[in-house]
């Protein structure tokens, strides 16, 4: 929801070496000289500070810090974070994100035990005072539009009480509480069109195979029916330009990449239609930020082996420029109201990064601390960017990282294929490398065909290829390191999350002689029952899945040929399995009946459950417990 970015650089990013410039005043001590002795908890605990925000009158600073092992919000003066004030006192579960509306109030979304039903929340930042907007049971709600330049004291938000396939639209009073219906969802709307008036114009629509835009064409007379086109051309709004008669929007309608145009919303997009604002020759738009000041698009973003960043107007460029010569690598996570305050935040392969206050017009950069101060830069692995070629002739980019201090040769190596799978890994630091890196294992991880960025024909090239030839691509993977030297093919390990997680046991399953064991977390073992079992607002896309993945009866064999628990018999790596109670993505069946099935035959099987957790793992004693286990797991099979 775009309330909870930044509209003016909607995550922009520029990296321009390894390691950021540090203020070594705020980073901890640390008495560790190699990486090795850095405890795990050091990994994986809460990071001491992320999400900052500036208050619209560009005085405070929103953030969130642990308190009692949970993320929880506090405030302070933008220059003396000494003065912090801690706003909220969450024990169960922690915050990920918060938001201004006005100078006295703060608004953060938060589920239940990972069932991802999150409910909004106002909080009073002088009283305390908390109010929940959507005390509604059973129900997903989320921040549409914080309507800044329209009301004083009321937001958008989407909920879907009435109806639990669709999202309806109500403009709430986050004093009072008090609830206006805006927009009933009557056409499966996905993605709502809202104008710089707060007014809601209009959506894109899915049945699951197909988009359709819905534009409100006379006023008072409701949304009409614009154009319909397939799921396979990718359309979404980014904002309204300045007069809200034309739109900015994100498509590769009539190309192989996603590009950002500026079109017409009444009438129909045809191919090459559409004033083109910029297209990279290569890879996809990833997003695109818009400035309320200039009243136009501001930043154009895409993802290539590092983030890249384009500014459009050459006043932020120059800005930009400056910055880079002080911090170098770096991302600006929001702004204030009138654009003259960036928070930035140093991004890079071996630290956290640290954020910082930038004044545009005075160019003070004003430090605010460092994410995780006690992981040392000098002690982490460095990422670096790799590409091969699958056994079709693709060409398949990723990651490798090395542990520092050890020869590129004959390693132990975590096979790492990311969730999604519609996703894509990119460089930056994470923590989960970092310690598998620590503990002496090499990192792999590879954006298979149907990732996201690389344009229309690779992300066909993955429908209904799941266990084949995205499988294929993770193993042509494995020989390839094999053959470069890195990986000792004694020693190779699978392990991922969601869709990660179904690739770690397809691994073992369908090439049971290449792993020496695997680790799936909240991974898919069944592709009949996974979509039997996802929430009601996802069943629109239960259509598009059997195009992309399977129909579960015109394809049954071939579901059943990917489906790792018909294949336990093949099976004879050792296992972990981890999974959420409460998961609302991956059933916790999916993970039961693989268990169960391993453990008839006599493979061993270690599994993992814990009761107040969904897709993956939130609190972060979990955390701990996970990792832990699978540390363990890892240096018996492969240390």
């Amino acid at each position: 929801m775009k309330y909870f970015m930044s509209l003016t650089i909607l995550i922009a990013a520029a990296a321009c070496g390894h390691s950021p410039t540090h203020n070594p005043a705020v980073r901890g001590p640390s008495s560790y000289t190699k990486s090795a002795d850095i405890p795990l908890e050091d990994f994986f605990r809460n990071e001491q500070m992320f999400g900052h925000r500036i208050s619209p009158d560009g005085k405070t600073i929103a953030v969130l810090r642990p308190w009692e092992n949970r993320m929880n919000v506090f405030v302070y003066p933008i220059n003396d974070a000494q003065k912090a004030k801690q706003i909220t006192f969450n024990k169960d579960r922690d915050i990920s994100k918060v938001a201004w509306k006005g100078n006295d109030y703060l608004l953060y979304e938060r589920d239940d035990n990972g069932d991802e039903n999150d409910h909004v929340y106002a909080v009073n930042v002088k009283t305390g005072n908390l109010k929940d907007l959507t005390p509604f049971t059973g129900t997903k709600a989320a921040v549409q539009d914080d309507l800044e330049d329209v009301s004083e004291t009321d937001v958008l938000i989407v909920h879907n009480q009435r109806d639990k396939e669709v999202f309806d639209v109500f403009r709430v009073n986050v004093q009072t509480g008090a609830i206006q219906p805006v927009a009933e969802n009557k056409n499966k709307i996905e993605e709502w069109i809202i104008d710089h008036t707060g007014k809601v114009r209009g959506g894109v629509a899915s049945d699951g195979v197909n988009k359709t835009l819905y534009f409100e064409k006379t006023a008072g007379k409701g949304f009409e029916k614009v154009f319909t086109t397939g799921f396979r051309n990718e359309f979404s709004p980014i904002a309204f330009t300045e007069d809200n008669k034309r739109l900015y929007v994100k498509t590769n309608l009539g190309r192989d990449l996603m590009s950002v145009l500026e079109i017409d919303p009444l009438r129909p997009i045809k191919a090459g239609a559409g004033k083109v604002i910029y297209s990279h020759p290569r890879y996809d738009i990833t997003s695109a930020g818009y400035s309320k000041i200039r009243k136009g698009l501001s930043t154009i973003t895409v993802i290539t082996d590092r983030r890249e960043i384009m500014f459009l107007h050459p006043d932020d460029q120059k800005d930009w420029d400056y910055l880079k010569t002080q911090l170098k690598s770096m991302l600006i996570a929001n702004d204030s109201e009138n654009e003259r305050q960036w928070v930035v935040k140093t991004v890079s392969d071996i630290s956290r990064g640290a954020y910082f206050v930038f004044d545009r017009d005075s160019r003070k950069i004003t430090p605010l601390g460092e994410t995780m101060p006690w992981l040392q830069p000098e002690l982490m692995s460095e990422m670096k960017t790799i590409s091969y070629k699958s056994r079709d002739g693709l060409t398949i980019e990723g990651y490798l990282t090395i542990p520092r201090g050890r020869e590129a040769k004959n390693l132990p190596i975590i096979i790492n294929p990311h969730g999604g799978p519609w996703s894509r890994d990119e460089w930056s630091f994470d923590p989960e490398t970092q310690f598998l890196a620590s503990r002496g294992y090499a990192v792999f991880q590879m954006n298979f065909r149907g990732s996201t960025g690389y344009g229309r024909k690779f992300w066909e090239a993955s429908f209904k290829q799941w266990g084949r030839k995205m499988q294929d691509d993770i193993t042509d993977g494995v020989h390839w390191l094999t053959k470069e030297g890195y990986a000792d093919p004694k020693r190779v390990c699978i392990y991922g999350v969601s869709y990660g997680g179904y690739a770690a046991l397809a691994g073992v399953a369908f090439t049971p002689d290449l792993y020496a064991c695997a680790v799936d977390y909240v991974g898919v073992s069944n592709l009949f029952t996974f979509s039997k079992t996802i929430p009601a607002y996802w069943k629109s896309w239960l259509e598009m899945q059997n195009e992309m993945v399977g129909h579960p009866v015109k394809d049954k064999a071939l579901l059943r040929a990917a489906s790792p628990v018909f294949f336990v018999d093949k099976i004879k790596a050792p296992l972990f399995v981890a999974q959420g109670a409460n998961d609302p993505r991956v059933n916790k069946a999916e993970s039961d009946q693989i268990v169960e099935a391993l453990r008839k035959r006599g493979v061993q099987v270690e599994y993992m459950v814990k009761d107040n957790e969904g897709h993956g793992f939130s609190n972060q004693e979990n955390r701990f417990d996970f990792y832990r286990a699978m540390e363990a797991f890892l240096a018996k099979h492969i240390k």
